[in-house]
């Protein structure tokens, strides 16, 4: 759709996410962890920070940051450790409560997702009327707050929830949509990363007005088929449904040493007991893979994948193990420890196991500067 206020139909986009939402979980069931610095996570030395409450955030404490830079950062930093049974069961009272105003949700994680609730106007009044009635419900019910964003397409709805966290509520209407676009910087668009970010910065490309002013032309060019989604964001346009049945693509899991691991046979045992994880939560879901993927992070956290694809699904733990050790085969000896391994199974599709299965494959890697 366009942007033009005077279409017949706008959609009603909403955008809910929960604030620091595991953190909110700890701090709510524990009193005495209210108003401090905390972090749900291991403390140990090679632990990650999974979440940080906003008190944490405030020392520059973020999700995904080893513990050890986080505990420096901020020294009275609390961890605990997380409780995903926990925090699945209250994600479920939240969308529990989506599901009173509108059936076409899409979640994106436990803690956030996008609501159209163009037909529920008629009943509720307007998108930040439901908006408002979503975040009560959800602080009486919970006791947790959420921050919302409303607007006319998914982009906007999203930049807007991030506008007056925690606890916020901020609409972009047709009319505010292309200049606030044009006034942001590109690294605050959702769909743009720290990598293309920097592209961007190296064309010239700082602010959604400075991305406006290219030619579709020019920017495929230089950014292939994201060019026409870079062309629209710029101008406040996003033709992108809220897709109530969102299909998972990928299930993964990994492990991050206590200690750095350089002998292979070490790291297969590793990796064997990554295979047995994973494979146990394709068999709860019913589903398995084409293409296994190896992710190995170093000491120095350069960080590395191998995926190999196959025309049949992974029949089993077996054949799950023997891709992965196939693709870990080539990266020993290595000069620097091993920090982390993980494996992840993609394209996904309902399984039918076949314990004979072989599968041709084909390699393909890619590195990641960390």
């Amino acid at each position: 759709m366009s942007a033009d206020p005077n279409e017949r139909t706008i959609r009603r986009i909403l955008h809910i996410d929960m604030d620091a939402f595991y953190a909110s979980v700890e701090q709510r069931d524990d009193p005495s962890l209210r108003g401090k610095p905390l972090a749900v996570g291991r403390g140990a030395a090679r632990g990650v920070v999974a979440a940080a409450s906003y008190e944490a955030r405030r020392f520059g404490v973020r999700s995904a940051m080893p513990s050890g830079t986080a505990t420096r950062r901020c020294p009275s930093l609390i961890f605990v450790p997380p409780r995903f049974e926990v925090y699945r069961t209250v994600s479920a009272q939240i969308h529990e409560i989506f599901g009173r105003y509108t059936a076409i949700i899409q979640p994106l994680s436990l803690d956030e997702a996008y609501l159209d609730v163009t037909h529920a106007v008629a009943t509720y009044g307007s998108a930040t009327a439901i908006a408002e009635r979503i975040r009560a419900d959800i602080r009486r019910e919970t006791g947790l707050t959420a921050s919302a964003g409303v607007s006319y397409n998914r982009f906007l709805a999203k930049l807007a929830s991030d506008q007056n966290k925690p606890d916020g509520l901020f609409v972009i209407t047709p009319r505010m949509g292309p200049d606030f676009a044009a006034s942001l910087a590109v690294e605050r668009f959702h769909g743009i990363g720290p990598s293309t970010a920097a592209r961007m910065h190296r064309l010239g490309i700082r602010t959604g007005m400075d991305l406006r002013a290219w030619r579709i032309e020019d920017l495929r060019g230089h950014f292939g088929k994201a060019a026409a989604f870079y062309y629209g964001i710029a101008r406040g346009i996003d033709e992108r449904p809220v897709e109530a049945t969102r299909v998972r693509k990928s299930i993964g899991t990994e492990t991050t040493f206590l200690q750095d691991v350089h002998d292979p046979a070490e790291a297969a045992a590793a990796l064997a007991r990554i295979a047995a994880k994973l494979w146990d939560a394709c068999d709860k879901r019913g589903v398995s893979g084409r293409t296994v993927t190896l992710k190995v992070k170093y000491a120095d956290f350069r960080q590395i994948t191998r995926s190999r694809s196959q025309i049949r699904l992974v029949a089993n733990e077996r054949n799950l193990l023997e891709q992965g050790l196939l693709a870990m085969q080539p990266i020993f000896p290595v000069e620097r420890g091993v920090r982390l391994l993980g494996l992840t199974l993609s394209a996904l599709a309902a399984c039918e196991a076949d314990e004979g299965q072989k599968g041709l494959f084909d390699e393909t890697a890619s590195t990641v500067p960390r």
